[in-house]
């Protein structure tokens, strides 16, 4: 008599907290924060909703994962040989690329300004301020006009993104919108018009990192003011 061969049991990874917030990234990304429900979460992982409650309890607190998991991946780098000028561009060239893929993400870090996500980007933007020789006294200063520069450039670059239709090439919008400049009234918008072929040709990133540049070089130079030749 024949013997039945026994086939294997298939081994599927059991169910965890990491698992469900890479699947909630995923969501997000593919359908945005309205799509994110327990419910679309279970089917996604092959599930119950119930499973999904014992490691997560509700919406809210899984936004908060997903975006902490997202954030504390751009802190990767190893900056330990790096000045703090190049560790603050690292840093902040990283949350941009991350507010990209992730556009939801700006939306979240504005919501939870004392939590832990953003506080990561603070604590780290706050060091090399220190590292800086900024005074005691100006380091918040410092500190906050970078990560909000971060986060408003960020967040605006990735709501730009959202408000395109997915076939929109953006060299044919950059060019209507810079012709559209260039067209404006000359008395009440001489600058934007003088400066309509600067957006036809500009990156987003290289000008996202002119502006950290600014911004530290006003940092430093506040730091080391040139005293005045003598007349």
């Amino acid at each position: 008599m024949a013997t039945r061969t026994r086939r294997p049991e298939r081994r599927e990874e059991p169910l965890s907290r990491e698992r469900i917030v890479e699947a909630a990234i995923g969501l997000l990304d593919t359908a945005g924060e309205g799509a994110l429900t327990f419910r679309a979460l279970a089917e996604r992982l092959a599930t119950g909703p119930g499973a999904i409650y014992w490691h997560v309890t509700g919406k809210d607190e899984l936004l908060h994962a997903a975006t902490d998991a997202v954030v504390a991946a751009t802190m990767t780098a190893d900056t330990a040989d790096a000045t703090p000028q190049e560790a603050i561009r690292a840093l902040a060239l990283g949350v941009f690329d991350a507010i990209d893929a992730h556009p939801w993400i700006g939306t979240q870090l504005a919501r939870a300004p004392g939590q832990s996500p953003m506080l990561r980007v603070f604590e780290h933007l706050g060091r090399q301020v220190q590292t800086l020789g900024v005074p005691h006294t100006t380091q918040f200063t410092a500190a906050s006009a970078l990560l909000n520069y971060i986060l408003g450039v960020g967040g605006q670059n990735a709501a730009n993104a959202r408000g395109h239709q997915p076939d929109t090439n953006r060299t044919e919008f950059l060019n209507t919108v810079s012709a559209a400049w260039a067209n404006l009234d000359p008395d009440e918008y001489p600058f934007t018009r003088d400066i309509a072929d600067q957006l036809r040709d500009h990156d987003d990133r290289t000008e996202f990192l002119a502006g950290i540049d600014l911004i530290l070089t006003g940092i430093t130079t506040r730091q080391n003011p040139t005293d005045p030749t003598p007349s």
